[in-house]
């Protein structure tokens, strides 16, 4: 019943997400789906015909011993910042936020097969967090060490910390890159000059219908009335801050 509970929690689209990006590298983990045919490759995807390793390389991770803590990371942050952008950001449009998942995946995966990055959990992840930090971005959050911060700061600070501890940081540039097109075309151009660039296709309407709401933000009106925080935001190992906290 916790784990009925635990799911139902999650907005539809999050669930799905979080369900899959959980279980297919579980999977993998233990030998039951081969890595082989699961990362994202531009020679096998054009020239091989290969046309399901876009959406395979989204939900699947190589969860190894060196790797496995990075994972449970990357799930944190999927759980934490999709549930919040969908229920909160994008409330009761669970369409248009799938449609700002299709937008940056599409990106994603273009950019990913361009710089060799073979799979996209983590630059997906942070695009959605961009996102939310955009949104949210004089809210105070709590790092590591008691670090605190804007979350304006939050994607860059992940950055840092990657290139420093695992001597990456290309995931992270794309997530933030493909998260900061989205928020500019879809919600913050409109939102100053009135002019909707991109729009939901309404088949993804018809097959998620909108429930009442709209798209809020809460340090300001981003296409909707103000929404106040509900709860608090908190990382592991740290100590949160309340949204909107001072």
């Amino acid at each position: 019943m916790d784990l009925e509970n635990f799911l139902l929690g999650m907005p539809v689209v999050t669930r799905y997400w979080f369900l899959a990006s959980t279980i297919v590298p579980l999977l993998g983990r233990f030998g039951f789906i081969q890595m082989q045919y699961m990362f994202l490759q531009w020679e096998l995807v054009i020239n091989k015909f290969q046309f399901w390793r876009p959406l395979t390389a989204l939900i699947y991770y190589p969860v190894t011993p060196q790797t496995g803590f990075h994972w449970l990371m990357m799930c944190y942050f999927l759980y934490n910042y999709s549930k919040t952008l969908e229920r909160e950001t994008f409330r009761g449009r669970s369409a248009d936020y799938l449609f700002m998942l299709i937008f940056n995946w599409f990106f994603c995966v273009g950019l990913c097969m361009a710089l060799e990055i073979y799979f996209l959990l983590e630059p997906m992840v942070i695009s959605v967090l961009y996102v939310w930090c955009q949104v949210n971005k004089d809210t105070i959050v709590s790092f590591w060490f008691g670090m605190r911060f804007p979350a304006r700061y939050l994607p860059w600070v992940l950055w840092g910390f990657n290139a420093i501890l695992r001597g990456g940081g290309t995931n992270e540039l794309v997530g933030i890159f493909v998260g900061h097109a989205y928020f500019f075309v879809a919600l913050k151009y409109p939102d100053e000059y009135g002019v909707d660039l991109i729009s939901t296709p309404e088949f993804l309407h018809r097959l998620i219908p909108d429930e009442d709401g709209g798209i809020h933000g809460q340090d300001g009106d981003i296409r909707g009335p103000r929404q106040q925080p509900r709860g608090g935001h908190h990382w592991p190992g740290g100590a949160g801050a309340r949204l909107g906290g001072n």
